[in-house]
């Protein structure tokens, strides 16, 4: 364990270095950084679920496009572009999307819970994109950035329960 710990603070305090001469000044790790490795739990408390390797693989790299999705849409709310960040949002997570993340493949090996959070994750997907579109009308950002907190916190709820191998 303390292992551990010190080598995720030797890896902070690698990411922390600035780029060019490292030898002029070392940035050292902040105490919350140590704390938090110092206190990470040794084991993995979420519930290992088994995919077969292909699909593995496949629901990874769609998880992965489901967070360049959610970078895509803050981006495109920053800029005012409403009925973008609604298709955007409509199209890669929400129930449209199911068909193109294979969805129905992936949902056997999937147990309930699991299965739960992920249509909560395309449905809640699904409503930010028709809060975004009235965005676009109203000009109120202010329930757009609501419901995408909503999808964000499906994805942390998911990801904090289980885990694919």
């Amino acid at each position: 364990m303390k292992f551990l710990a010190a080598a995720m603070v030797a890896i902070l305090a690698g990411c922390a270095a600035p780029s060019g001469n490292h030898s002029a000044h070392v940035h050292q790790p902040t105490q919350a950084a140590v704390d938090h490795a110092a206190h990470a739990p040794a084991a993995d408390p979420r519930v290992l679920v088994q995919f077969p390797e292909m699909l593995r693989t496949h629901t990874l790299a769609n998880m992965r496009d489901h967070l360049l999705a959610l970078a895509e849409i803050q981006d495109q709310l920053a800029r005012g572009a409403y009925d973008k960040a609604s298709e955007i949002a409509e199209q890669r997570l929400g129930m449209s999307s199911l068909g193109l993340h294979g969805a129905h493949d992936v949902a056997k090996f999937m147990l309930q819970g699991m299965q739960a959070a992920g249509t909560a994750m395309h449905r809640s997907a699904s409503q930010f994109a028709i809060v975004a579109k009235d965005a676009s009308v109203t000009g109120d950002l202010k329930g757009s950035v609501a419901a995408l907190a909503r999808v964000s916190q499906t994805c942390v709820a998911c990801h904090a329960a289980y885990r694919i191998q």
